[in-house]
């Protein structure tokens, strides 16, 4: 408040303005409360489908699932694919790294291969057999890797 000489004082305070409700604060307990009690729009409508996109699986399902998990077993590269491969890089005097970097993928890769715990990928595994030159494949595994045959 202004005193009487038209000054403006410490304790004084000035709105210019109040902020608008935002959707989230309209939809509030608080606000439709307010709105009721001072006699206010009110406007309730229930979305078409509204809260049916819950993911749940009924009883028949989950148990389906649970046939299915104990039963799946996931086909890994075989031991002596990774023996293979440990000796034909050995043989070209490489680490697991440098192999993975002349074939562009991680150290990891070349790892979970060695130790049979790689799901088996024939781009890697091709990749892998140009480099050390041992057929890793088919039934000659273990043979050199030769080019076109020769008539």
């Amino acid at each position: 408040m202004a005193s009487s000489d038209g000054t403006v004082g410490w304790d004084d305070v000035t709105v210019l303005r109040k902020k608008n409700q935002g959707a989230q604060q309209a939809r509030s307990n608080k606000a439709v409360n307010s709105a009721m009690r001072t006699g206010g729009d009110i406007e309730t409508s229930k979305k078409y489908a509204g809260g049916g996109n819950k993911q749940r699986m009924s009883q028949r399902d989950s148990a389906a699932v649970c046939r299915d998990t104990e039963e799946l077993k996931v086909e890994t590269v075989s031991m002596d694919v990774g023996k293979l491969i440990m000796k034909g890089r050995t043989e070209k005097g490489m680490t697991q790294k440098e192999l993975a970097t002349k074939i562009n993928e991680k150290p990891q890769v070349i790892n979970d291969y060695e130790a049979g715990r790689a799901i088996p990928n024939n781009q890697i595994l091709s990749k892998v057999e140009r480099i050390i030159g041992i057929k890793l494949r088919g039934n000659d595994k273990g043979k050199p890797l030769g080019g076109p045959k020769k008539k």
